[in-house]
C-alpha cells in the first residue's frame, strides 16, 4: 500500500523559497499520478499542481503558474514542489497525494491516497 511523507515545510519571509519533499514508500512511485494540496485555515482544501506518473505532463492552479514548480524522480521515489516568491496567502497546511489522472483534473476528488501534510508559514 502507497504511503506518502511530506518533509521541508517551515517559517520563510514574503518573496522567500522552500522546497517541499514528497517520499513515497510500500509501492513503486512510478504507477501514480501525484498532486501537491494546500489547506489553509478556514479554507478548503484546494489543488496546487499535479504531476503525470513519468512527469511529462504538470498541472497548476492559475495562482501558482510561474512561482511554484513540481517536479519528480521516480528512481528516488520523491516528488518536489520548488515554491519562490511565497506571499503570506500561501500559508497553509501542504500534503501530496496520489490518486488517478491527477495531471488531467488537480482535484481533490480524484485522490486516492494522501500524506500527513507539512506546514508551510510565510510571515515576516
Amino acid at each position: 500500500q502507497l504511503q506518502l511523507v511530506e518533509s521541508g515545510g517551515g517559517l520563510v519571509q514574503p518573496g522567500g523559497s522552500l522546497r517541499l519533499s514528497c517520499a513515497a514508500s510500500g509501492s513503486p512511485l512510478d504507477y501514480y499520478a501525484i498532486g501537491w494540496f494546500r489547506q489553509a485555515p478556514g479554507k478548503e482544501r484546494e489543488g496546487v499542481s499535479c504531476i503525470s506518473p513519468s512527469g511529462g505532463t504538470t498541472n497548476y492552479v492559475n495562482t501558482m503558474k510561474g512561482r511554484f514548480t513540481i517536479s519528480r524522480d521516480n528512481a528516488k521515489n520523491t516528488v518536489y514542489l520548488q515554491m519562490t516568491s511565497l506571499k503570506p496567502e500561501d500559508t497553509a497546511i501542504y500534503y501530496c497525494a496520489a490518486g488517478p489522472s491527477l495531471e488531467s483534473g488537480c482535484a481533490t476528488s480524484r485522490v486516492t491516497s494522501w500524506g500527513q501534510g507539512t506546514q508551510v508559514t510565510v510571515s515576516s
